[in-house]
């Protein structure tokens, strides 16, 4: 049964059968016990998404898709870990493990994404501290939970490059937050998911395999600790 800081409090005489879920916290006579998550073969990939290509196998339009340019898979097919639209580029990681993508993708562990952005207009104060604490969207609260401007800021530009940070994968998140505060994107690079960023010498269109040691830091992602 797990208590309310979420770890797994184990009677044994209740051992056999008792199924654990990646990532719990298991607990034996009040002390937790450290349980090896069998990590498997799984492959990921590392991709650079370019403007124009959409993440879907098929499309009624005929349009370029990200999975065209990926490595063939033998017994088993590439998973996308989320979704970028079709005018969003950067990274994009994809797997095949269902598991892994489930894990990495699923709301509880709040894996940061990171990225670069370039809006139309500036972010004042006042429109920081907004995106900050957060904006009601058509789907529910959101905010970034880190905004910082890229380079240094000319008074006259009419575009500047900031860099943000999401903890959801919400659709086209990045986009609305900033139309809701009148800055709306010129241009949006995902440069960072969880610990992955992309590779700099990694050209659009391109990808490449993460070494086992990258893929065991997704492993070892676990969910937040609650407060109370």
């Amino acid at each position: 049964m797990a208590n309310s800081s979420g770890a797994l409090k184990v009677d044994l005489l209740d051992v056999l059968g008792q199924r654990v879920s990646p990532g719990e916290s298991i607990q034996l006579d009040g002390k937790p016990i450290a349980v090896p998550v069998a990590t498997g073969q799984a492959h990921v990939l590392a991709n650079h998404k370019p403007v124009g290509e959409i993440v879907s196998r098929s499309d009624p339009g005929a349009r370029k898709s990200v999975f065209d340019a990926l490595p063939p898979l033998h017994g088993g097919k590439w998973i996308a870990v989320g979704r970028l639209d079709m005018n969003t580029s950067g990274l994009l990681l994809f797997t095949d493990s269902g598991e892994l993508a489930n894990r990495l993708m699923h709301p509880r562990y709040g894996l940061e994404r990171g990225y670069a952005v370039r809006v139309r207009g500036a972010l004042d104060a006042a429109r920081r501290r907004r995106l900050l604490a957060g904006i009601r969207l058509d789907d529910g609260f959101a905010k970034f939970a880190g905004l910082a401007e890229l380079g240094p800021a000319k008074d006259r530009a009419a575009n500047r490059w900031y860099q943000v940070t999401i903890r959801e994968g919400r659709y086209r998140e990045v986009r609305r937050l900033l139309d809701a505060v009148g800055c709306p994107v010129s241009r949006l690079i995902r440069t960072r998911f969880g610990p992955i960023s992309l590779p700099r010498d990694l050209p659009a269109g391109g990808w490449r395999e993460l070494s086992r040691a990258e893929v065991g830091l997704l492993w070892e992602i676990r969910a937040p600790a609650h407060t109370t």
